[in-house]
C-alpha cells in the first residue's frame, strides 16, 4: 500500500494494474467549488477500477479554498502481501545474519516472573556535626517520615532570642497582629485589642540601636512602635507565666466569661508561632562546622536484631544544598546506637519484569518507528571515543537484554536484597547473586555503590562489597529566596592576608543590606569610610602607620596551633579592623556566617586561591505528609579568585600625596 502526493499543476504518474494496464493513483481533490460528476460504478463482471482523477484546479485558485487529500486505496482485501515484507534475495540476508552472529542460539528464555526478598530498616538515629573516630554513643532519635533530613541538617537560627534584639521586626509585628485577628474571631463580650496593644506593644529602639540602624528600620519603628503588639513579648509571656495566667492578668481586664476563649487563642497562636520556622533547639542541633564552612551529619539504621548490624552513613562535606544518597559514605569506625531500635522489616514481592526503555532505543516491532529525537547511529565517533562506542554497542546489541524489577521502599531506609529468583518463559528458575558477592569475582563497576568513609591520612578501603541501597529522605523541589547574607572569602597575596568580605547582611526588616564590595580608592568613598588625615600645613612629610580598609572587610590572620596529635597546624583566625585615625574604633564581623563560632579558626585549605562564596538564604519545601517547612540555610560555592585590599603599612607620604596612591 503506497501513497504518493502529486502537485495539482503536474500530471499524475501512472501505476501498473493487475491485468498489465496502467491507471492513475487514487487522488481526490476537494474544493469548495462544484466538481465534475463522478463516473458510474463498474459493472459486476468487470474488475474494479478506480475512477479517473478530476482535472487540477485553476492556477489562480487560492490555497485556502483548495487542497489535496491523500486517501489510501487497497488493491485487494488481503493484507498479507503488504505486510509480509518479502525479500528478493533471501540468501544474501541469511549470509548477513550469519556474519552478525544472529544464528548463535543461547537457548535463553525471557524473564516472566521475579521474586524479591528484601530487608529494609528505617533510619532511627541522627548525629549532627562531626563524629569523632571510635565513638560509641546514643545519638538522638530521628523519624524520616516526620522531618526531611535536609531541614534538620541545614536549619539555622532565625528569630531573636530576646525582645531587645533588633532582628526580624516585620515578623514580630505581623505575628502580633495575627494574634489580634485570631482573638477577634472568638465570640467575646468586648474587644481587647487596645488592652493587648497597651501591655505588649512594640517598644521604640534605644538611642544606640537607633543610630546604628538603617533608614528603613528607623522609619518602620516610627510607624509601628506603640501601635502594634510585639510577638516576642507575647511569646515570652505565654511561655513564662502561661496562657491561663495571662488571661487572668488584671492589666488586661478580661471578663471572666471570656478567659477560656482568650486562653485557647493564646495556646493556638503560640503553636502557630513556634512552628512557623524550623530552627535548632540548642547547640547540639547544629550541624554546621565553622572551621570547614560546611555541614556534617551521620545517620544510622539497624538491619537485624544483632547489636553489630548497624549501618552508619556519614556525610562530612555537605555544602551545596542537596543531600542525596551520593553525599553519604559507609563508616565502620563508630556506633550511634541504632542497632537496638528494631526498625527493620522483611518483605517478599513477586512482580513481572519490564524491559528497560530509553529514548532512541531500537524499536522491538518491525513496523514501529524509533524516536527521532535521539539517533544513536548518527552520533559522531572518533578513533579514541571508546565511551561513545560502548554506548552505541550497548544500545544496538544489548539494549533489550535488561529488565526492571520494581521494589517498593519506605523513604529514609536502608535496604538489602536477600534473594532474587527469576523465572523465564521455559519455567527455569535462576537465583541471581549481587555483583562482587561472596564467592564471586571482584566487581569492576561501582558507580552506584557508596564508598567507605576514611579520614585524611588514612588509606581508603578498596573493595567495600556493599549491596545495600540507601533511599535518602531528600526533598524533591525547594523554593529558595534571595541571599540575605553574602560573604566572600579570598586571598590577598600583596598584603599576605586573607579577607572575609561581608557584601550584604540581613537588616532588621528581613532584607539584604548591601555593604562595600571593593576597597576604598579615595579619602572618602561613601558613608562609613574613614577619611584620610589631612596633610600638615607646613609642607612636611607625613608618616602613615596603615591605610584604611572598608568596615565590612574582616581580616583572617594566619596562626599556628598544636593539634591533638602534637603536630602544628595552620589556621586562619577571624580578626577585626582597627581604624588608623586614632579613634580606637574597631569594626567586627556582623553576620551569622563569621559569628557562627565564638572564635572562628578556619582551616588554611578552606580558603584556596579561587576563594569561597558563602550565602545564607531562606528555603521552603513540602514533605511527604503534606507539611510545609521553612528554614534558613548556608550554601558554599566557588569564589571569584584572588583580590587586593590596597592595605599598606609604614608609609612616608610626601606633601600633597594621598594615602590611597
Amino acid at each position: 500500500m503506497t501513497v504518493k502526493s502529486v502537485k495539482p499543476d503536474e500530471p499524475a504518474p501512472l501505476r501498473p494494474t493487475e491485468d498489465g494496464g496502467t491507471a492513475a493513483p487514487s487522488l481526490r481533490p476537494i474544493s469548495d467549488g462544484p466538481g465534475p460528476p463522478s463516473d458510474p460504478p463498474n459493472p459486476p463482471d468487470e474488475p474494479h477500477r478506480p475512477p479517473p482523477p478530476p482535472p487540477p484546479p485553476a492556477p489562480n485558485t487560492a490555497s485556502i479554498t483548495s487542497w489535496t487529500r491523500l486517501e489510501p486505496h487497497c488493491r485487494s482485501q488481503d493484507m498479507g502481501r503488504s505486510v509480509s515484507a518479502r525479500v528478493f534475495d533471501p540468501l544474501w540476508l541469511l549470509a548477513r545474519q550469519w556474519q552478525l552472529g544472529e544464528f548463535q542460539g543461547e537457548d535463553a528464555g525471557t524473564p516472566v516472573e521475579a521474586r524479591v526478598r528484601s530487608t529494609s530498616a528505617l533510619l532511627s538515629r541522627c548525629h549532627l556535626g562531626d563524629l569523632p573516630a571510635n565513638t560509641n554513643t546514643q545519638a538522638p532519635r530521628y523519624d524520616p517520615l516526620q522531618m526531611p533530613l535536609e531541614v534538620m541538617v541545614e536549619r539555622r537560627g532565625m528569630r531573636p532570642d530576646a525582645a531587645n534584639k533588633m532582628r526580624m521586626l516585620t515578623l514580630s509585628v505581623e505575628a502580633g497582629l495575627h494574634f489580634l485577628r485570631m482573638l477577634e474571631s472568638q465570640p467575646l463580650a468586648k474587644n481587647y485589642r487596645a488592652a493587648f496593644v497597651a501591655n505588649y506593644a512594640l517598644q521604640p529602639l534605644p538611642a544606640v540601636q537607633s543610630d546604628a540602624a538603617d533608614d528603613g528600620t528607623r522609619r518602620f519603628m516610627q510607624s509601628m512602635a506603640g501601635r502594634a503588639p510585639d510577638a516576642r513579648l507575647l511569646a515570652a509571656a505565654f511561655r513564662g507565666t502561661g496562657a491561663a495566667q495571662v488571661a487572668q492578668d488584671p492589666a488586661l481586664q478580661i471578663a471572666s466569661g471570656d478567659r477560656a476563649e482568650v486562653q485557647q487563642t493564646a495556646i493556638e497562636w503560640l503553636s502557630y508561632y513556634d512552628n512557623l520556622f524550623s530552627e535548632p533547639a540548642g547547640p547540639s542541633d547544629d550541624a554546621w562546622l565553622p572551621s570547614r564552612m560546611e555541614y556534617a551529619v551521620s545517620v544510622g539504621a539497624g538491619m537485624t536484631a544483632d547489636p553489630g548490624s548497624e549501618v552508619l552513613l556519614t556525610a562530612s562535606e555537605f555544602d551545596d544544598g542537596r543531600l542525596d544518597w551520593s553525599s553519604f559514605d559507609v563508616s565502620f569506625e563508630s556506633n550511634i546506637g541504632s542497632a537496638g531500635d528494631r526498625t527493620f522489616a522483611t518483605a517478599t514481592e513477586t512482580t513481572i519484569p519490564a524491559p528497560v526503555t530509553f529514548r532512541g532505543a531500537p524499536a522491538a516491532r518491525f513496523w514501529e518507528l524509533e524516536d527521532a529525537r535521539l539517533a544513536y547511529g548518527l552520533v559522531p565517533v572518533g578513533p579514541t571515543d571508546l565511551a561513545k562506542l560502548l554506548m552505541i554497542e550497548y544500545v544496538g546489541s544489548y539494549g533489550n537484554d535488561w529488565f526492571v524489577v520494581p521494589l517498593t521502599l519506605p523513604v529514609g531506609s536502608v535496604t538489602s536484597v536477600d534473594s532474587l529468583v527469576v523465572t523465564d518463559s521455559f519455567g527455569v528458575r535462576n537465583l541471581l547473586r549481587p555483583i562482587g558477592g561472596g564467592g564471586l569475582p571482584a566487581a569492576h563497576w561501582s558507580m552506584w555503590r557508596q564508598s567507605a568513609f576514611f579520614r585524611p591520612g588514612e588509606a581508603p578501603i578498596g573493595d567495600l562489597n556493599s549491596d545495600r541501597f540507601f533511599l535518602s529522605p531528600s526533598l524533591g523541589r525547594v523554593m529558595e529566596g534571595s541571599a540575605l547574607e553574602d560573604v566572600l572569602l579570598m586571598r590577598d597575596e600583596m598584603a599576605n592576608v586573607a579577607w572575609a568580605i561581608e557584601r550584604s547582611l540581613e537588616s532588621a526588616l528581613e532584607q539584604a543590606l548591601t555593604g562595600y564590595s571593593a576597597p576604598p580608592t579615595a579619602p572618602a568613598v561613601a558613608a562609613g569610610a574613614v577619611p584620610a588625615v589631612p596633610t600638615p600645613g607646613n609642607g612636611a612629610a607625613r608618616y602613615l602607620l596603615s591605610s584604611t580598609v572598608p568596615e565590612n572587610w574582616i581580616p583572617l590572620l594566619p596562626v599556628e596551633l598544636q593539634g591533638a596529635d602534637g603536630k602544628v597546624v595552620s589556621r586562619l583566625k577571624r580578626g577585626a579592623v582597627l581604624q588608623p585615625d586614632g579613634s580606637q574604633k574597631v569594626h567586627h564581623a556582623q553576620g551569622q556566617v563569621l559569628n557562627a563560632a565564638g572564635e572562628l579558626l578556619l582551616y588554611d585549605e578552606e580558603v584556596p586561591r579561587e576563594g569561597v562564596h558563602v550565602t545564607r538564604s531562606r528555603r521552603m519545601a513540602r514533605w511527604v505528609d503534606g507539611s510545609t517547612w521553612v528554614w534558613a540555610a548556608f550554601k558554599k560555592q566557588v569564589g571569584r579568585g584572588e583580590g587586593s585590599s590596597n592595605l599598606k603599612f609604614d608609609q612616608l607620604l610626601e606633601p600633597g600625596t594621598d594615602q590611597s596612591q
